[in-house]
């Protein structure tokens, strides 16, 4: 008997899954945001589901914030630690902010990495 394992590269989640609040698109929209601007701050996700790994740091995930299936596309950030819930199963963790799309990248990076209608941000 054997099992799948699969890597995610994007850490896609929702508020109450622990989007960083901080992050609110019609204030980037305004005032840009950086990653420096979260520098030694760590993040904690929880509760999304299945069982899920992620590429251990120094390699970089994307950050997606899931608002009602369509996923907005973030940045950059590096998995620090993962926990799983095998009963419930489940995933959760922490992570740390890398990179900070500017408002231009945000809307270039929906159209090279989602091509979905579906789950689209940006129509």
């Amino acid at each position: 008997m054997g099992s799948m394992i699969e890597i995610n590269d994007t850490l896609q989640i929702t508020s109450e899954q622990g989007f960083p609040a901080e992050l609110v698109l019609e204030e980037h929209l305004n005032k840009p945001l950086a990653a420096q601007d979260f520098e030694g701050k760590v993040f904690d996700f929880k509760n999304k589901s299945n069982i899920r790994f992620y590429h251990i740091p120094p390699t970089r995930v994307f950050l997606a914030h899931n608002i009602d299936g369509r996923w907005l596309y973030w940045g950059l950030v590096q998995i620090l630690s993962v926990s799983h819930n095998y009963e419930s199963k489940t995933t959760g963790g922490t992570f740390k902010i890398d990179y900070i799309y500017t408002p231009e990248e945000m809307k270039k990076v929906h159209d090279i990495l989602d091509r979905s209608e579906k789950t689209r941000y940006f129509g």
